[in-house]
């Protein structure tokens, strides 16, 4: 008797029929490789049809299947389907965003167990009891554990972890980034022996897939991982963490477009169990519903391992000749004679960020993206970080002929070599994303800082996150506003964000932690927030500004960027698809419950070669909004040159 099988493949097709091999079980969950036009790809088993679907041709029979077993349940199709119709996507590429994609499993590297992670538990304070005590209680629910850097909020969330565990069910604990995050991993480790998978995308897909059976097995009850960790598949889930939920990381940036937070409610609503998210610089939108009582807030208002608020300091760099102010200077030579390290924080990478003609203007910018080039001294080349074009400078400046050319700006590299001109005596090590391509460098860097082998640590974001050392006196925020010029309603709370974190690095252990804040912009409401620790002032005056125009938290967003070769077609289509928006909402728009922005210009108006408009709906009523947009999308995706990218709830408007 012939079997057939349903397959969703991770392409924008609906899921289609096959014939299963003879004498091989095909289960819902299986994967399975089989032929899609010219093409063999690895594709999921979503149905067992009794018959074929009328009206079709011949079937094809599978060419071969992947797993003994199936790597997810029926149960679990709900949630991809669930992630597919919001973020329209296709079933399969629902699920290749969910599940890992090895083909055979692997067991992960033992984890070497830190020297710092304390064989103990540490004694909770009044704050952190009763904040345990409250998640115990509920069970379920939404609460937002708010506290100040180095307040012991990891305590909280591993404490309400293993009361989860012993009651019989499962745990997900989400941080931004897996690797800044070791000392917590091997935390886990030791308390959680032999109950924990990692999940995350520094792992061979064999490995992760290795991990994955084993949770699916019930092995596994703690997981931990980035964002996509959300999606792995505890039977009974009863806690979920979200660490830093500030973090623009839990953002996927590619398909589907989805954010971690709103999967975790999701999954938590469904399951009857709690979500734990928390932060010293919570989103605008998590802030907005702790004060309408939507999530519960759970507060920590004081360090708690001997440390204590380090005092900050604003240095105006307008007048100063170098990017490391004289102030900053004296810190450092002072903090290093104290025996003690520093952390320098500029976020951007390369040696300057612009190439440009001294006599003219003219800006070197990348042939196929419309961003400048930045410099990396360190290869002598320019280097376009959106699209990966390379190219040597120039000598000679094209426009007016003049060989007064050269770099302007500054990014990490620059700062690298500054501070090792200055400092010759101090061991010098840098943290981006260039830095720490070479497999790890990333995790050799951070144990020599922690083990005082380097006296100055210098990064981008990368410093920002999981770091806790003892040894750090002070933290050097270079250029504090640099994010603020971005054409993006969320850049002050970005700014404020990171300024707050960074400061965060210093005085964790001892009362005498110092942050040197440098800025072109002392004045910026942003920064002297973030200097003044008044969470309370910026938030209560960028949910005032986000009132007023309508941003979230009081609306939510739905962005549609239409890209392709043809600067006309692609302007001429976001044109027609909002007109299509208009009619599809109607009342809605006239209303004002919608509120249609554009077609415009993306700020990055090209990529790669490709033109880019965009299309922003802001809506009060989102399941109504959201239909119209879908519908709209799919039915605009029908012309061949222009592709339509649809992004819900966007953290980036670039």
């Amino acid at each position: 008797m012939t079997s057939y099988v349903s397959i969703a493949f991770n392409v924008p097709l609906p899921a289609l029929t096959y014939i299963a091999p003879a004498g091989e079980p095909c289960p819902v969950g299986t994967r399975v490789v089989a032929s899609l036009g010219r093409r063999s790809l690895a594709g999921y088993v979503v149905e067992n049809p009794e018959r074929p679907p009328l009206g079709v041709g011949p079937l094809k029979t599978i060419t071969r299947v992947i797993d003994g077993g199936p790597v997810f349940g029926p149960d679990y199709l709900e949630l991809a389907a669930w992630l597919s119709e919001r973020y329209d996507c296709s079933l399969g590429e629902s699920l290749a965003a969910m599940i890992p994609g090895g083909r055979r499993e692997s067991p992960i590297p033992e984890l070497p167990i830190a020297d710092e992670v304390p064989a103990e538990e540490p004694e909770l304070s009044p704050e952190q009891k009763n904040a345990v005590a409250a998640l115990i209680a509920a069970g379920s629910g939404l609460f937002y554990l708010h506290g100040v850097t180095g307040s012991g909020k990891t305590e909280v969330f591993l404490r309400a972890a293993r009361a989860t565990i012993e009651s019989g069910r499962g745990v997900i604990y989400l941080v931004p980034e897996i690797a800044l995050t070791h000392q917590l991993v091997a935390a886990i480790s030791i308390r959680f022996a032999g109950e924990t998978a990692v999940l995350h995308s520094r792992l061979t897909p064999s490995q992760r897939l290795g991990e994955w059976r084993r949770i699916i097995a019930g092995e596994a009850r703690f997981v931990i991982g980035a964002r996509s960790a959300v999606f792995a598949p505890i039977a009974d889930l009863g806690l979920v963490v979200i660490d830093e939920e500030h973090e623009g990381s839990y953002k996927s940036g590619s398909t589907p477009r989805y954010h971690a937070r709103q999967v975790a409610m999701k999954r938590c609503a469904e399951q009857n169990a709690a979500l734990v998210m928390g932060s010293a610089t919570p989103s605008v939108e998590a802030w907005h519903l702790m004060n309408t009582g939507r999530l519960t807030r759970l507060d920590l208002p004081h360090r708690v391992s001997g440390g204590s608020m380090p005092a900050i300091e604003v240095v105006d760099i307008r007048n100063e000749s170098s990017p490391i102010s004289r102030r900053l200077s004296d810190e450092i030579r002072a903090t290093h004679a104290a025996g003690r390290q520093t952390i320098l924080f500029l976020n951007r990478r390369g040696f300057a960020y612009f190439f440009h003609c001294r006599s003219c203007g003219y800006e070197h910018r990348c042939t196929r993206c419309s961003v400048a080039l930045t410099y990396h001294k360190n290869r002598d080349t320019l280097v376009c970080h959106y699209c990966g074009y390379t190219t040597r400078p120039i000598a000679v400046c094209p426009e007016c002929g003049s060989l007064d050319v050269g770099y302007g700006g500054f990014g990490t590299e620059r700062i690298e070599e500054d501070v090792a001109r200055l400092f010759p005596e101090l061991t010098v090590a840098r943290l981006d994303t260039d830095a720490v391509k070479k497999k790890g460098v990333l995790e050799r860097t951070i144990t020599a800082f922690r083990d005082h082998e380097i006296d100055i640590l210098l990064g981008t974001q990368m410093v920002a996150k999981g770091l806790n050392f003892p040894g750090v006196r002070l933290v050097g925020i270079v250029l504090a506003d640099s994010g603020l010029t971005l054409p993006d309603f969320r850049s002050a709370e970005r700014t404020f964000s990171l300024i707050v974190q960074v400061a965060g690095r210093a005085g964790r252990f001892a009362p005498d932690g110092r942050v040197i804040v440098q800025t072109m912009r002392p004045e910026h409401p942003a920064i002297k927030r973030a200097v003044a620790g008044d969470l309370e002032g910026f938030y209560r005056e960028e949910l005032a500004v986000r009132e007023q125009l309508g941003f979230p938290p009081f609306s939510r967003l739905m962005r549609v960027v239409a890209r392709g070769r043809n600067r006309e077609e692609v302007e001429a289509a976001a044109d027609e698809y909002a007109k299509a928006v208009a009619r599809a909402l109607g009342a809605d728009a006239d209303d004002g419950g919608s509120e249609i922005l554009g077609p415009a210009e993306c700020p990055i108006a090209n990529i790669a070669g490709n033109f880019r408009y965009h299309v922003i709906v802001k809506t009060r009523f989102f399941r109504r909004a959201h239909r119209a947009v879908t519908a709209a999308v799919r039915d605009g995706r029908k012309n061949r040159g222009v592709y339509l990218e649809l992004d819900i709830d966007p953290v980036s408007l670039l």
